[in-house]
């Protein structure tokens, strides 16, 4: 249960992350929680993106232990293939012409932790992509847009225009899925819709 004192602890950067805890009115403040990102040698999607945000979790709080503290992270899936963040733009390239007519998972996975509980829950989506062609992808890269997001796109921005169809949660593919997010928010007592301090 959330002391009168504290407040959920963000651990993350993320805007997007942030403009989904506003959208449902949560009181927060953000921490950074840098890690090790490097996927193990015969980790599955699910463990690999499960586990980051588990330790993102825990990281934060192990810096500012004020209140239980929320980890998350993200990730595409193909063909067996993690695509984290492209590490430049022949990365972006390689990606996008992946997905380009052709359906992906977006994993991403949302973690609690309080210093003596820790609990996750993820979300699986399914994205399709219309085909993409060089020229696009060159241009999508001008926007910077892909720098920072896994699988190089964002569906909340430029990077709509590819999407064909979306099974599952928008909110997961941007980066923080509402429905498992509010689940593990109510397990350890921290309130939403408090638009009002």
């Amino acid at each position: 249960m959330l002391k009168p004192e504290q407040r959920l602890q963000l651990a993350s950067k993320s805007p997007r992350r942030r403009e989904i805890l506003d959208q449902i009115g949560v009181k927060y403040d953000v921490v950074s929680a840098p890690i090790d990102e490097t996927i193990n040698t015969d980790e599955s999607a699910l463990a690999y993106v499960t586990r980051l945000a588990e330790k993102k979790a825990a990281r934060g709080y192990s810096k500012s232990p004020n209140g239980p503290t929320l980890g998350s992270d993200t990730i595409v899936e193909l063909d067996g293939n993690v695509f984290g963040k492209p590490k430049d733009e022949a990365d972006a390239r390689a990606m996008l012409e992946q997905l380009s007519s052709s359906t992906h998972k977006v994993l991403t996975a949302v973690a609690i932790y309080d210093g003596q509980d820790l609990a996750s829950l993820v979300s699986q989506s399914s994205v399709r992509f219309r085909a993409i062609s060089g020229e696009e992808i060159s241009r999508y890269w001008a926007t910077k847009e892909p720098r920072d997001k896994a699988g190089g796109y964002a569906i909340q921005g430029k990077g709509a225009v590819f999407v064909e169809e979306l099974r599952g949660s928008y909110s997961g593919v941007m980066g923080l899925p509402i429905l498992e997010t509010s689940r593990l928010l109510a397990r350890f007592g921290i309130p939403y819709w408090n638009d009002n301090d």
